[in-house]
């Protein structure tokens, strides 16, 4: 009985002195580490260039409002001509963004624009909380948030855009504020003067 527990103790310390396994120990401690870099740095590179092709397209839209290339007719005679006027100026903004920012999927349904326009005297900007869309909310959209300039009007412009992150369970993208359905939102301002006709 003795005999083969000195074996059995042999063995155990010769499997103790062999090295075959070393590199899979290394690799199963290290690759979890290089991979969830990996994913971060892919994330963060996502949001990135989604926050320069959301300020380009909003640039380049800045440009068409600024210079009339985007015009906006009002003063129809009913409210309902209005609004509908509104509606499709709305919708040439948002298009000309979005064909820029081509890295948002469902661009159109997932951007939501403010505009307000401000006196260089009494100066007010777009303060307070920034009005994205909501997924899970349901319901007619409304243009109060948006308000054409004439000539020589100062104009803030800003934009929200939700996007789905590509690990929503990783680190990165869980420290950014989400909303209920776990978008994330990139919001991107521009200031502008309507040029003189």
């Amino acid at each position: 009985m003795t005999h083969r527990i000195k074996q059995g103790v042999r063995r155990l310390m010769g499997l103790a002195r062999r090295e075959d396994g070393n590199a899979s120990i290394e690799f199963v401690i290290i690759f979890p580490l290089y991979f969830a870099l990996l994913a971060m740095s892919i994330e963060l590179s996502m949001i990135t260039l989604r926050q320069t092709l959301l300020e380009r397209g909003l640039d380049m839209a800045v440009r068409d409002i600024r210079l009339g290339t985007g015009e906006f007719v009002q003063n129809y005679d009913t409210d309902e001509q209005n609004e509908a006027a509104l509606e499709a100026y709305h919708n040439k903004i948002k298009t000309r963004i979005c064909d820029e920012a081509f890295a948002f999927l469902d661009c159109q349904n997932n951007i939501k624009l403010e505009m307000i326009r401000s006196d260089m005297r009494n100066l007010v900007s777009l303060g307070g909380e920034i009005m994205c869309t909501d997924r899970e909310e349901k319901g007619q959209a409304t243009y109060d948030g948006l308000e054409p300039g004439q000539q020589n009007d100062l104009m803030f412009l800003r934009a929200c855009a939700k996007y789905d992150p590509l690990f929503p369970t990783w680190h990165l993208a869980r420290s950014l504020r989400s909303d209920n359905s776990g978008q994330l939102a990139i919001v991107t301002m521009s200031a502008f003067v309507m040029e003189p006709l």
